[in-house]
């Protein structure tokens, strides 16, 4: 008769527990294949609980195909491939943890917090039924509207809320880039640049052609050579060379895709913090003819932990891209894209990017 200790099960439930407990006697090997089980009634009165207990004990094990029921005869221990005594046991879960730096809030960079998490806590209060909801597909309007304003008032830029598409960060734009376009044309990218840029490419199948630095922006041969027609650049503050393309050059670039009837993708990640009076042209404000694609984060602009980026499609793109990408849901959650929305539509983001570089232009002043 099968005998266990009832009293001695942890906080499970009775059913429970006895199940696990004639599991491991049958994967133990002290129940055997062909074995006989018990009779319902007869382990109840042997364990000294109710044969509704022993019941879905048994319905479990059966469901599991740890035994079988066979009519008018009983439950019976089902033959299993079981390893053998010498199979190497399980080894310890080893944990891992997150190497999260402990950063105090306080200085330029981070005075916007406090502000952002009153935000959050008004939102949570009065519509908390957004933490149910699905994000449209190119992002939520109330942000994309607050961008378009954002950028019209601080970077001169017309941009029509519809033409902004909401992203988890500046790489997953890059993919997306790579699946609207295709992998059967070659991208043009700085050399040398950002490497997340080569590799999240690479990645997706595109084939690159590296394309030389000089002093103003990528060299005029290369340009001329390449075979591309996509060309991924950063006109301020290129990374890691730190190279601004001068006007001249700007208006190559954009010389550059009408000829070819290519695309440029503009990659802005630090302009906001230019230390002029005001941030410098995009090369987006400067064309006329629908051939850049204006990306941004606020990444570098608030916190790497806000995961959110944005790209804006020139019209004739448009329609192209919700036929082909419109089936992607927005990776960016609601709540996160209602609170930058009116962390921007309140001036706060403005007011925190003017402190950064009034900041960043002391600290270059003193040589601190």
């Amino acid at each position: 008769m099968l005998t266990y200790k009832m009293e001695n099960r942890g906080g499970k439930t009775k059913t429970i527990f006895l199940y696990e407990q004639i599991k491991n006697d049958i994967i133990s090997g002290t129940l055997r294949a062909g074995d006989k089980l018990p009779s319902k009634r007869e382990l109840a009165g042997h364990l000294s609980i109710s044969v509704i207990t022993v019941e879905n004990a048994y319905i479990l094990l059966e469901e599991e195909g740890y035994i079988k029921a066979e009519p008018k005869k009983g439950f019976y221990v089902r033959k299993l491939s079981l390893p053998g005594k010498n199979a190497a046991p399980k080894e310890k879960i080893q944990y891992i943890s997150d190497e999260v730096p402990s950063v105090p809030l306080s200085g330029a960079r981070l005075a916007y917090f406090p502000g952002m998490a009153k935000i959050y806590r008004k939102i949570l209060s009065e519509q908390p039924e957004i933490l149910q909801a699905k994000p449209p597909h190119l992002g939520c309007a109330v942000l994309r509207n607050a961008i378009a304003d954002y950028l019209r008032r601080y970077r001169n830029m017309d941009a029509h809320p519809s033409n902004i598409i909401i992203g988890s960060g500046s790489e997953y734009l890059y993919g997306m880039i790579v699946q609207f376009f295709g992998t059967n044309q070659q991208y043009g990218i700085e050399d040398p640049s950002y490497e997340k840029i080569r590799r999240v490419y690479e990645a997706s199948g595109a084939a690159i052609d590296l394309l030389k630095m000089g002093d103003e922006g990528i060299v005029s041969s290369e340009l001329e050579r390449t075979g591309a027609k996509v060309l991924h650049i950063t006109p301020y503050h290129s990374f890691p060379t730190g190279v601004t393309a001068d006007a001249e050059k700007r208006y190559e670039y954009l010389n550059w895709a009408h000829r070819r009837g290519g695309y440029i993708i503009e990659d802005d990640f630090d302009s906001e913090y230019a230390f002029y009076r005001k941030p410098i042209d995009t090369l987006y404000a400067m064309d006329d003819s629908g051939r850049v694609i204006y990306m941004n984060t606020f990444t570098k602009s608030l916190s790497p932990a806000i995961r959110t980026a944005y790209m804006i499609l020139p019209d004739e793109l448009l329609e192209k891209y919700n036929e082909k990408l419109g089936f992607y849901s927005c990776p960016v959650p609601v709540l996160d894209q209602y609170v930058l929305a009116s962390f921007i539509e309140s001036g706060a983001f403005e007011r925190h990017l003017s402190r950064i570089r009034r900041s960043a232009a002391k600290e270059e002043s003193t040589g601190s």
